[in-house]
């Protein structure tokens, strides 16, 4: 395989793992902006049922709703913060997974980086010796005379 095809290979592989890393990293805002609705979510419950007073001090009907309403909330903050500690177990797993890619991106790159910088000293050596051999065909043209 010629190191131009292998150059171009690389920059493809690097470009496909540059895409990748961008998805997850779109993947994890979006995750990131879940998880901060399940944050405010649980902030406004939360004070739902601590700002809703003290149910004793009502008559008994509007005790019992006032209780039954808190309760109520509570569980439902108690749901919220279950799918919170889910999601961001799910987030981890998914940092990992970028984590991950961004290594095998720049493991690729530099790859390409190695393999461009020898391509370019292989070339530019191969310069040189023509140069040389340009520069000695001179000389003896010069001592012929």
């Amino acid at each position: 395989m010629s190191d131009a095809h292998t150059i171009r290979n690389l920059t493809t592989l690097v470009g496909l793992r540059s895409t990748e890393v961008e998805r997850l990293q779109g993947e994890m805002a979006a995750q990131t902006a879940v998880r901060e609705r399940y944050q405010k979510n649980l902030e406004r419950l939360t004070g739902l049922y601590t700002d809703s007073g003290p149910s004793g001090a009502l008559p008994l009907a509007l005790s019992v709703n006032c209780g039954n309403f808190k309760q109520a909330v509570m569980q439902m903050a108690d749901q919220h913060r279950t799918d919170l500690h889910l999601h961001e177990a799910n987030m981890a797993v998914s940092q990992r997974a970028l984590n991950t890619a961004w290594a095998k991106r720049e493991v690729l790159d530099q790859v390409l980086t190695q393999k461009q910088k020898h391509v370019a000293s292989e070339q530019h050596r191969v310069d040189a010796k023509r140069q040389d051999e340009l520069a000695t065909q001179f000389w003896f043209r010069g001592q012929v005379k």
